[in-house]
């Protein structure tokens, strides 16, 4: 056995490790972009970090990329005790963000006191939206189901009635973070629509 010179914060890490375990088993909306099953949380932020890898390029000059895969692998954590909510879904929404911060102060709690401020600041951040940095990762956040629903025939759009204004508005998200993005994804929501996989007029 390796010694360690803080036993109680070992195993408050890893504490912290076999909670967020239970990530894996929260379902998303949408499914996979082959439409054979929903996604987990946990690929979510996985497929989440791939994207700030792969389309660095598109953030804004100077952004810490590092700081934002960071943010992408903690911030649906909280999903953990507070659930998925669709995007949406405006009044499920309004009670998700109390039910989320109550999950934050629970479940980074775990850790040391370091580690929890560390950990926390990040999904702050996410939350706040403030930093290029959090834009960035907001905006790939959104673009990301995006995606899911433009290669499976509409997806989670097409059951729930999505129309073309309400995927506007979270593309505006996205531009915020990119604007290259937020162009791409206009193109998305434009071809999505001519295939009649979104509805015209506010659902």
């Amino acid at each position: 056995m390796t010694t360690v010179p803080d036993k109680e914060r070992l195993l408050a890490q890893v504490g912290f490790a076999v909670e967020i375990d239970k990530l894996k088993r929260v379902l998303r909306r949408n499914t996979l972009m082959d439409g054979s099953r929903r996604e987990n949380d946990a690929e979510h932020s996985w497929y989440l970090g791939m994207l700030a890898m792969v389309l660095a390029e598109h953030a804004p000059p100077g952004t810490d990329l590092d700081r934002v895969t960071a943010m992408l692998l903690v911030h649906d954590i909280v999903e953990i005790d507070a659930g998925d909510t669709f995007v949406y879904d405006v009044t499920a929404a309004e009670v998700q963000e109390k039910a989320e911060r109550a999950a934050a102060d629970r479940i980074f709690g775990l850790l040391p006191a370091d580690q929890t401020a560390t950990l926390r600041g990040l999904w702050d951040e996410f939350e706040e939206r403030v930093t290029p940095e959090a834009r960035f990762a907001k905006a790939l956040d959104r673009l990301a189901p995006m995606l899911a629903n433009h290669y499976n025939e509409g997806g989670s759009w097409a059951r729930h009635g999505v129309t073309v204004e309400q995927v506007m508005e979270k593309v505006e998200i996205i531009r915020e973070g990119s604007p290259t993005l937020g162009d791409y994804a206009t193109e998305i929501v434009e071809l999505s629509a001519a295939r009649g996989h979104l509805a015209r007029g506010r659902a």
